[in-house]
């Protein structure tokens, strides 16, 4: 059985102006599209076949990659289950000049194996941790698992109350919101006749960072990801839909919400692909943050994703506060 560090693979990708959504730097949907190919490549080759992307635990965005500086991203198998694999990815940036590296990204991403019915298969392979290093983190993808878990048992649960209970990141009384929809073509599949995941996320960020710069009249810079559940998969001639809603903001930043519908076109049938939650800062022409036009929920359903945005901000600091202690004592 391979140790998680032999299950790594390294992408290295050159930042172009064309990858460029502030000036001078990375746009973050292109980055996620990034994460999710070199996630893919780490979990396919354990898993000896197709996977597809499950869900996202979260994405953080340390430091922002400059145009003209080179992405490497490190993807590695921590966990894998019955018919699932963990697969944290880290991004580094490095100056061609001084050949200077710094850690601007870190991310979690969980993959189901799955057969040409897009089914579940069992994985058969699994990993070995060496060390008490590699050990820690697959504890760690553990606890992520068994907070996923009760993610998914509560919206059960609450879906079982009521279907409308399934409203959330930008339904009716959003005062704030966008939409966009798009057709899936196959050139959008990587394996088979489902959406990479990758072209999904950037269309995802687009939508928040549009509302985001409509609302704060600026630019804005991606700053994280946290946890996002897939519930169905897409798939090409399909349309999908984005609705971003606005759900909280701070000082300098603000979380929007943007919730995925695919749609068959010829039956009309829609159904909930899955629900991100993105959070956003402000940016002024110094590219440094500025603060966010002040913002009030006027309804009980605004006041309730409020509510659930504060939650996370919480366990968002909680998680980036240790996620720094952890590369301060890489560093030494």
């Amino acid at each position: 059985m391979p140790s998680i560090a032999e299950t790594a693979v390294e992408m290295i990708e050159w930042v172009f102006p064309e990858h460029a959504g502030g000036p001078g730097q990375i746009h973050g949907g292109r980055m996620m599209e990034w994460i999710t190919k070199a996630g893919t490549l780490a979990a396919s080759r354990v898993a000896h076949g197709t996977v597809v992307l499950g869900a996202m635990d979260d994405i953080d965005f340390l430091h922002p990659v400059k145009v003209g500086r080179i992405a490497i991203l490190r993807a590695q198998v921590e966990y894998v289950g019955t018919s699932s694999l963990e697969v944290g990815v880290r991004v580094f940036a490095e100056d061609v000049l001084t050949g200077e590296r710094q850690v601007t990204l870190n991310s979690h991403l969980v993959f189901v194996k799955v057969g040409d019915d897009v089914r579940p298969r069992p994985v058969g392979a699994k990993i070995e941790p060496q060390g008490a290093a590699e050990a820690a983190l697959v504890e760690a993808a553990r606890a992520r698992r068994e907070q996923r878990l009760a993610r998914f048992a509560e919206r059960a649960a609450r879906l079982a109350e009521s279907a409308e209970v399934d409203q959330d990141a930008s339904d009716v009384d959003v005062g704030w919101r966008f939409e966009s929809a798009r057709s899936v073509l196959p050139e959008d599949a990587l394996f088979g006749n489902t959406m990479f995941v990758g072209k999904m996320l950037m269309a995802v960020d687009e939508a928040g960072g549009i509302l985001s710069m409509r609302y704060c009249r600026g630019l804005v810079m991606t700053a994280c990801l946290d946890a996002m559940d897939f519930y169905s998969p897409i798939f090409t001639h399909e349309v999908v839909t984005f609705k971003a809603g606005l759900n909280h903001v701070g000082t300098s930043s603000l979380e929007v919400g943007v919730k995925v519908l695919a749609e068959v076109p010829w039956s009309g049938e829609t159904r909930h692909a899955c629900t991100a939650f993105l959070t956003y800062v402000h940016l002024g022409p110094d590219l440094k943050p500025r603060p966010c036009p002040p913002y009030t929920p006027a309804t009980a359903g605004a006041r309730r994703r409020w509510e659930a945005a504060l939650a996370r901000r919480e366990r968002r600091l909680e998680r980036v506060k240790g996620l720094k202690a952890m590369l301060h004592n890489e560093r030494g």
